[in-house]
């Protein structure tokens, strides 16, 4: 004898065979895309993408070729194609940015030649120019610079030792002796890499080379430059330690990447500091937040190039050499970073 089933059961009993019978539903519909999706051709112009319960057709989206670059676009923009520049020099056919060729002609580094051409002081072929980013041919057309005209000069590299009491700068309203007075005109020009304060001595680099002026002052390429340091007072390690921890300034944060105690003179300490961005009395101010004045502050190295048993006011050719190591170290550090 069968029992008889509450309605409770019979409902479930329903909705377990309504769910069945989606579920088969379902499944056949899957199997019937999934065959007219392998019947469907597959190529670019006729794609078709699952929506639902069918297929849609998805039309592909025009790309808009952009037109070649005529010859005289090409001078004018660097918008040229890939296929333009094989086997060639980008500086051949459109030229050399100005900055770059007034920098190698010893005007100073780029940043500074910049500033030369926007304060309308560059002209080209008897026309003044004011815009950055315009291309010249050396070679073809006419350059000046407070109209006289470049002439192309040999690179020099000099080592200067800066004494007391000169200002680094090319131009003083105040009449102060200048260190770019104690190199001699046959050296020709050159322009200092860095800068001392009036009342720092030590290491100067000189050049007429604006790539290697960049390289070396310039914050991305972390070239190091070492100090050697009087101060008033005895230096405790912890005084070393926050050195290298940092300090805020008002330009931001200032450190050095590295600092040793190198001993005591009566009531004063030695201590060598290495910078690898340079701000604007930047030693003076750290130690001096620290509580400790500086008696005296004489730069020792600039990355490979030590200042040596040159006195001060004398001056040296860098060697090819130490050139290579200048231009090695900012490469080096480039890649690490």
């Amino acid at each position: 004898m069968k029992k008889k089933l509450t309605s409770h059961q019979q409902s479930g009993f329903r909705k377990k065979s309504t769910g069945k019978k989606m579920y088969k539903n379902l499944s056949d519909s899957l199997k019937r895309n999934a065959e007219q999706l392998q019947k469907t051709p597959r190529s670019s112009s006729n794609k078709k993408t699952f929506l639902g319960s069918g297929f849609r057709k998805k039309t592909a989206k025009k790309r808009a070729i952009p037109e070649r670059p005529t010859r005289k676009h090409l001078f004018t923009s660097e918008n040229a194609t890939k296929k333009d520049f094989q086997n060639k020099n980008e500086n051949s056919i459109l030229g050399y940015r100005l900055q770059k060729v007034l920098a190698a002609a010893g005007f100073g580094s780029r940043r500074e030649c910049e500033e030369l051409i926007i304060s309308g002081r560059v002209e080209i072929d008897r026309k003044v120019v004011t815009e950055l980013g315009v291309r010249v041919f050396p070679g073809n057309q006419e350059v000046r610079v407070d109209g006289e005209t470049l002439k192309k000069t040999k690179p020099i590299y000099l080592a200067l030792y800066k004494p007391k009491g000169y200002v680094c700068t090319h131009y003083d309203p105040e009449h102060r002796p200048r260190a770019v007075d104690l190199i001699p005109e046959k050296m020709g020009r050159v322009f200092l890499i860095g800068r001392l304060d009036i009342e720092s001595e030590g290491l100067l680099l000189m050049t007429n080379d604006g790539a290697l002026s960049e390289r070396l002052t310039h914050p991305k390429y972390e070239v190091s430059k070492c100090y050697r340091v009087q101060v008033a007072g005895l230096i405790e390690p912890i005084i070393v330690q926050q050195l290298k921890k940092g300090i805020w300034l008002s330009e931001g944060h200032a450190k050095a990447s590295h600092a040793v105690i190198k001993g005591t003179h009566k009531n004063s300490s030695i201590i060598e500091i290495e910078l690898k961005e340079g701000k604007n009395r930047e030693i003076r101010r750290l130690l001096a937040r620290l509580g400790h004045k500086v008696l005296s502050l004489k730069r020792i190295a600039v990355g490979p190039v030590k200042l040596g048993k040159l006195l001060p006011g004398e001056y040296r050719l860098l060697t090819n050499s130490e050139v290579d190591k200048l231009y090695n170290a900012a490469k080096s550090l480039m890649k690490t970073s």
